[in-house]
């Protein structure tokens, strides 16, 4: 039989997941004062850590009701949820008490001194407090229950390189547009994979349907009249231009052409009357920290974040004056992603800016307002996360990234190369 276990909840975890309070099956759940002091502070906020916060405050609330909090209260999965009244272990008096990570501390070495038929373990998203944690002999562990990735390395890129052995069909393959059954090569390959498809010294660029490797011929200048530039562009314009796609993700490094491919095909989009309008949101945790304190109206609120669209524009078109007019028709629309739950948007392109910090449940919430005819395109860089307890392997981006992967609706590019500006390149390999 499982030992049972004191699992000390740290605020970051309950502000990450409202679900942790529920994950530990059998074992004992034990919640600092100081953090609902912590969770308290959060309950006013717009976004995900504000509606997080109160869902614990009501569910803490609504189990007075079945005994007293400071005691234990028993959940059907056999876990008990416990209010800790900051009691004080043995501290080093190297450690500030007044600190609330050492707080936190005391309370796990005061379990630690009077329960020792149990194991105690601090559970945070926070890397410093496991770290100190570590240094003092204490357990700690990360909340992992989003991760479905164990290592960036793994991280699903959307492409691959084959090596085809027969010259007749590679020939057929490359002179004829013949596709190649990923059966007769031996290979299982993911919906809407692009391929770099290699004969010798001859390759030809493919993508996945129908569990076939089709060459990739679609006349994509024609389409938004710009010259890709490596061969992930072309793959990430190919995905932005299909009919059949309505959900894709594109990742890359700072100036690798995310935004400004995305914009260009929207455009495109809106011109030939596929869309009605083009819909730019953001990562809501820099939305509702700042746009109540900003002047002006909704649209002036924006300004601030949406910055990257605006000088894309300026890229494309040498000044920003058709921006203007196009948001002055109803064509393109900024809505901040704490304004999104209920909405419904058909026929609309919907482009999710910097989403590597969004959680996968902020991510949940846009996707599922896509309506028909609509496509929605996820941006980010998942090595650069903004967002406090978010991490590459966590945040909602790459989450949807693997979620989607083998569905035949969507589709994933990884850009690889800058092409902003030298600076810009070397700046994202060696800061």
């Amino acid at each position: 039989m499982q030992n049972r276990k004191n699992f000390i909840l740290d605020t970051s975890v309950l502000l990450y997941d409202k679900n942790s309070i529920h994950s530990f099956k059998n074992h004992d759940v034990i919640i600092p004062m100081l953090v609902l002091d912590e969770i308290d502070r959060f309950k006013d906020k717009q976004g995900i850590l504000g509606e997080n916060a109160r869902y614990v405050n009501r569910f803490l609330d609504g189990l007075r009701e079945k005994g007293k909090l400071h005691e234990g209260v028993a959940l059907e999965n056999g876990q008990t949820i416990r209010v800790e009244r900051n009691h004080m272990g043995t501290v080093p008096s190297s450690l500030d008490i007044s600190s609330g990570d050492n707080k936190i501390i005391g309370t796990c070495l005061f379990l630690s001194e009077s329960e020792k038929d149990k194991t105690t373990v601090v559970v945070t998203k926070d890397i410093n407090f496991r770290v100190k944690c570590d240094a003092l002999n204490i357990l700690s562990e990360d909340y992992y229950r989003d991760r479905i990735v164990n290592d960036s390395d793994e991280i699903y890129t959307g492409q691959s390189t084959i090596h085809i052995d027969h010259k007749e069909s590679f020939d057929n393959f490359f002179d004829n547009s013949d596709p190649i059954s990923l059966d007769d090569l031996g290979i299982d390959l993911q919906p809407n994979q692009y391929v770099v498809a290699k004969f010798n010294n001859q390759s030809l660029l493919g993508v996945v349907k129908n569990n076939e490797i089709h060459p990739l011929t679609k006349d994509l200048d024609s389409l938004i009249s710009v010259n890709p530039r490596n061969k992930e562009q072309k793959f990430a314009l190919d995905l932005l231009t299909r009919n059949d796609i309505s959900i894709v993700t594109l990742t890359g490094i700072a100036g690798s052409g995310k935004t400004f491919l995305t914009l260009l095909a929207a455009l495109s989009g809106v011109n030939s009357k596929q869309y009605d309008r083009i819909i730019f949101t953001r990562s809501i945790e820099p939305v509702g920290r700042e746009i109540g304190f900003l002047p002006g109206d909704i649209d002036d609120k924006m300004d601030p974040w949406i910055a990257p669209i605006v000088d894309n524009f300026r890229h494309a078109f040498k000044d920003t004056s058709y921006f203007d007019v196009m948001r002055d028709k109803g064509k393109i629309e900024v809505a901040p992603m704490a304004f999104i739950r209920g909405r419904t948007f058909s026929k609309s392109i919907i482009i999710v800016d910097e989403a590597q910090n969004a959680s996968i449940h902020e991510l949940k919430t846009i996707i599922t307002r896509v309506g028909d005819d609509s496509k929605i395109v996820l941006l980010g860089d998942v090595e650069q996360i903004d967002t406090p307890y978010l991490d590459t392997l966590s945040n909602g981006l790459t989450i949807v990234i693997e979620k989607f992967k083998d569905q035949e609706i969507a589709g994933h590019v990884t850009l690889m190369k800058g092409e902003r500006s030298k600076l810009a390149t070397l700046a994202s390999k060696i800061i």
